[in-house]
């Protein structure tokens, strides 16, 4: 079932809180992506999360929090990690600390747990209203885009989730998750707070291999050790010098057609001239990664509703929130690239 935000506000966030302290799920709006939200503090209800997902057991889960005070209590803030929450709360990065009292279950049995506090009026309103901090995923099927919209989040999980619908989430791709544990902290996941953002308030930071399929077997953060943001499609990304990459592409998309195939070509708007008659969405331009962000998992949604089977992705700069596109864009090409 879904709540409209635009009406009854305050009904709607109170009827979705008696959800969360009841023990079930409720998927809420946020600035990166929507969650699939549960009692952090209750490991009957989050494993009802790992259950409507098809989540495997050992990826942990971030805690979603309405300030300082309700994160103090289930995580071991240091003074760098104070010092990022200070600056970038509200807002999409996740700290991972080591945790404190937390069901096992939330953390896939580690010691530490990621910690964020969104950037959302709705998403807040419910961690308020519920009085407890909200785990809370992307709220779709394990592996498959995550959803920025309220239809997203039905058309993975059904009618039996009850979503708070804020309209379309304005970043479009998961917050930044950053170990506070190691010195210095590593990036686990990059996001819309950049490496260089989380420099200039701590210093140097780590950053894990973002492009190369990690062989980690127990992953300290979500997005890291599986197939993730796939569609049904077969996903290549293609990259290099424009023109050449034009060719490429035009080459494989023409081999797919004549296999019986319905391939579909994503490219920026500079470069969508290229084509000509060929299947095209814009990704955004080039030197706007912010829009490539936002429409990703839209885009990637509409090739499986459209029918598309195989899908050849441009790839963009790896600048700014770039970076972090082309990290989702990777998995869920499963690493099946192209250098031209």
């Amino acid at each position: 079932m879904i709540l409209y935000l635009d009406k009854n506000y305050e009904d709607s966030i109170n009827q979705a809180a008696k959800v969360i302290l009841g023990g079930g799920l409720v998927a809420l709006p946020t600035e990166t992506v929507y969650g699939l939200g549960a009692n952090a503090l209750d490991a009957d209800a989050v494993c009802r999360i790992f259950e409507a997902k098809g989540r495997p057991q050992d990826n942990p889960i971030i805690v979603h929090v309405n300030g300082m005070t309700m994160a103090q209590q289930i995580a071991q803030f240091t003074d760098k990690a104070k010092k990022l929450a200070d600056v970038f709360w509200p807002g999409p990065i996740s700290l991972v600390m080591e945790a404190v009292e937390l069901p096992s279950v939330v953390t896939a049995g580690l010691s530490t747990v990621g910690v964020r506090m969104p950037d959302c009026d709705a998403a807040l309103s419910l961690i308020s209203a519920a009085g407890v901090p909200i785990a809370a995923p992307s709220a779709n099927k394990s592996g498959s885009p995550s959803p920025t919209s309220a239809a997203h989040v039905q058309s993975d999980l059904g009618e039996q989730i009850l979503v708070l619908d804020a309209g379309e989430c304005s970043i479009g791709v998961e917050s930044t998750v950053i170990d506070m544990t190691s010195e210095p902290p590593m990036i686990l996941r990059p996001g819309a707070v950049t490496r260089q953002m989380i420099e200039e308030i701590i210093g140097k930071v780590d950053h894990a291999e973002a492009f190369a399929q990690t062989k980690e077997e127990a992953p300290t953060s979500p997005g890291m050790k599986y197939r993730h943001y796939a569609p049904k499609a077969a996903v290549t990304v293609i990259e290099g010098n424009h023109i050449s990459v034009a060719e490429s592409v035009k080459y494989l998309y023409d081999k797919d057609i004549k296999a019986g195939e319905k391939p579909l070509v994503m490219a920026s708007r500079e470069n969508k001239k290229y084509y000509g008659l060929r299947d095209l969405v814009v990704t955004g331009s080039l030197h706007s990664p912010e829009q490539a962000a936002k429409v990703l998992y839209t885009l990637l949604r509409a090739a499986d509703d459209n029918g598309y089977t195989s899908i050849y992705f441009e790839a963009l700069p790896k600048v700014g929130i770039g970076f972090a596109v082309m990290n989702r864009i990777y998995k869920a090409a499963a690493y099946n690239i192209v250098k031209v």
